[in-house]
């Protein structure tokens, strides 16, 4: 499949209607794969991470959105319009970035830009350039001749290049270094901040962590949760270990709000704190505290102990 590279919002709509709806969606394989009972809304200036292992139901629910696949029940529209009666339109909106991308193997990617652009209706020679400087693309070899790291640089710019209201990326960062990540990270956000929509498929939590409001995480084919990112975060489990002078006031840490002690050390404790450690830092305050360690968990650990939790 190769990426839509598609104009801005040509006013049709109102911005009113989400840019994606997806009501009671069902779509299910031979083999048992798909989607079931899928509703979500995502709303405009939101980057929207879609979180899941491989076979979830991702990639099928982008394309239920694109309509390259049709649902067996349920309803899925775009800017408030039939996603496969008014594909048309709905595609003019769009930038999409496949996550098996497929490109013309015998064109540059200045060949392959000029000709979406001319499909399309699309930015100029300067803006492309601009793109090409910031992701560190070389513009005039042949596709063939591309890593796969710059390869995917090519669908990211046809993706990107016209500002489209509604960006559809799976997978958008795969074999990119960390610094170009970084660079598209930092897009992906102004998309928003200017009122744009971001739908990131991922199964790198890491990075969706790092540029989603809110995520979906979706498990066999069934959406399990929505949350916003700041809400998991305050919920993640801090490992601390305190060590005291003297031992008095050290048990009632045990009674503070979100406060668990796993262990008892030989002059101290080892605890795991839920939430905020304000209440804790507070009451050790006033305790004679010679040594203390906080260990944040990775974000790995927050997103996979909050989805194995919430698919239960």
């Amino acid at each position: 499949m190769t990426p839509v590279a598609t104009a801005a919002a040509d006013g049709s709509v109102a911005r009113g209607e989400p840019p994606i709806a997806l009501t009671g969606v069902t779509k299910v394989y031979r083999g048992g794969g798909g989607v079931r009972d899928l509703s979500l809304e995502v709303g405009w200036g939101e980057v929207f991470g879609f979180l899941g292992p491989n076979g979830a139901g991702k990639t099928t629910t982008i394309r239920l959105l694109l309509d390259l696949i049709r649902p067996q029940r349920g309803v899925v529209r775009l800017f408030g319009l039939d996603a496969r009666r008014d594909a048309v339109a709905v595609h003019r909106r769009l930038g999409y970035l496949p996550g098996e991308l497929a490109l013309y193997e015998r064109l540059s990617a200045r060949e392959t830009f000029a000709h979406f652009s001319r499909l399309r209706g699309g930015p100029d020679e300067a803006t492309v350039e601009r793109w090409a400087s910031e992701l560190d693309l070389e513009l005039d070899r042949p596709v063939r001749a591309l890593s796969r790291g710059n390869r995917q640089k090519v669908g990211l710019v046809s993706a990107l290049m016209n500002e489209p209201d509604l960006l559809v990326l799976d997978e958008p960062t795969v074999g990119l270094d960390p610094l170009v990540q970084r660079t598209v990270h930092q897009r992906l956000r102004e998309a928003a901040a200017s009122g744009r929509t971001v739908f990131l498929s991922s199964h790198v939590l890491s990075e969706v962590a790092e540029v989603a409001d809110r995520v979906g995480l979706i498990k066999d084919g069934r959406l399990v949760a929505i949350e916003r990112v700041a809400e998991i975060r305050a919920r993640a489990v801090h490992a601390v270990e305190v060590r005291v002078g003297a031992a008095a006031g050290l048990d009632a840490l045990a009674d503070l709000e979100g406060v668990t002690v796993r262990e008892r050390v030989e002059d101290g404790l080892r605890l795991e704190v839920v939430g905020s450690l304000n209440p804790l830092l507070a009451a050790l305050a006033a305790l004679d505290v010679v040594d203390l360690s906080v260990h944040e968990p990775s974000l790995e650990d927050v997103f996979l102990s909050y989805y194995d939790g919430a698919a239960r």
